[in-house]
């Protein structure tokens, strides 16, 4: 087997690997909020740690990609996040449980900065879109994480002995993987910030991740609890379970709809099916609406982020490495304000109320796409009208 498919097999662990951990824990937090005896609002606090984490680890994440090998922050932030997860199960109270999702998010950010700078890079040695799939392997990762968990709370076992083996297993693949994963490719250029003229390209691939960011992280944090309270469901997560295997399909077949469409076509139909599928949730929330809703938003949300990342690789202005960081951060505050701000909505209206916030954001793709993509044509324009006058 040639070395460039090793690296792509390898890879593809990872993110199948990282969606199952995630996963594991998202599919927890009804568990975690009962045990903890925790009310919406002091959820939504305790969540609120994950995006504050994340946003403090996007300069680290910057700075370990622009100054080592991209596999050393990889497996480094991915055994941290593992050995965190682990812990998540034996945390006794809010603190505990607040200082434990700081550091799983921080390892998670290093890690997912490092393994989606390898995917654009590896992606620029194939002739085909590959970077569709590795998201696709990062949502079945989470399906599978939500089966297995969901067969583990039928069957009455505890979170701690569940999140231990998980955190063991990721741990094992780790040092297995490492020598397999992409070398040498630490970027010589485009490292340095600009803070003082913001790139317009980079600002507009961040807000359209921003948007994606508070549907996809508010979803992973509170589909369980909309299909536990409002769908009166008692295996509440199939809800989670729902929106993660029609996100996964949808990224396997994303690059060959991507082909087809085009990015800018895929981006309005985001947008519509990220409205329309909340709203069907939220309008007739009892059992079948709310999963065709939700297979809808998963459809959505999809292609957003890996159509985003794979443009980020395209910057003039900065490296992979680099563009990805400051991308994520935009990603980093919608999960700062989504999740946080459902459980503050919530509590002071109600739960299917505050999903309306999910509904905006989704909508929102559509213009702001829109806007990106007028930008790209008229720069183009003006390129070649400069490329004439120089001949």
């Amino acid at each position: 087997m040639q070395l460039i498919q090793k690296q792509r097999i390898f890879l593809s662990l990872f993110f199948f690997l990282s969606g199952f951990n995630f996963s594991s824990w998202a599919s927890r937090i009804p568990t975690i909020k009962q045990a903890l005896h925790l009310n919406e609002a002091e959820l939504g606090t305790i969540l609120l740690t994950m995006p504050i984490s994340s946003l403090i680890g996007v300069p680290l994440s910057g700075w370990l990609v622009s100054r080592f090998e991209t596999r050393i922050p990889l497996a480094v932030g991915f055994l941290l996040n593992s050995i965190a997860l682990s812990f998540i199960g034996l945390a006794s109270t809010p603190v505990a449980l607040a200082m434990v999702l700081f550091m799983f998010s921080l390892s998670m950010r290093i890690f997912n900065i490092s393994v989606n700078t390898q995917a654009i890079t590896l992606q620029k040695q194939f002739d085909k879109k590959i970077n569709g799939s590795f998201h696709g392997l990062w949502s079945t990762g989470g399906i599978i994480g939500v089966g297995f968990t969901t067969l583990l709370i039928s069957l009455d076992v505890p979170m701690v002995p569940h999140l231990i083996t998980v955190s063991i297993i990721s741990i094992v693949a780790t040092i297995v993987s490492f020598r397999f994963l992409l070398q040498n490719d630490r970027s010589t250029s485009g490292n340095k910030l600009s803070l003082s003229k913001p790139d317009p390209y980079i600002l507009f691939l961040g807000l359209l991740v921003f948007f994606a960011a508070v549907c996809e992280g508010g979803m992973f944090d509170w589909s369980g609890i909309y299909f536990q309270q409002v769908v009166k469901e008692e295996v509440f997560t199939v809800g989670y379970l729902t929106f993660m295997a029609f996100m996964a399909l949808s990224r396997f077949i994303s690059d060959t709809i991507i082909d087809k469409i085009g990015m800018a076509t895929t981006y309005m139909l985001s947008g519509v099916f990220i409205f329309s599928g909340i709203m069907l949730a939220i309008l007739f929330p009892s059992f079948w609406p709310a999963m065709i809703g939700f297979s809808l938003v998963g459809f959505g949300t999809a292609s957003v982020i890996p159509m985003t990342y794979t443009l980020a690789g395209a910057s003039k202005t900065y490296s992979p490495g680099i563009a990805i960081s400051l991308i994520a951060t935009f990603g980093i505050v919608g999960m700062l304000i989504g999740p946080p701000m459902i459980g503050y909505l919530a509590h002071a209206f109600n739960l299917k109320v505050s999903f309306i916030a999910f509904a905006l954001s989704g909508f929102l793709l559509i213009p702001f796409s829109r806007m990106f993509f007028k930008m790209q044509h008229s720069e183009k324009e003006t390129y070649e009208v400069e490329a004439k006058e120089v001949a």
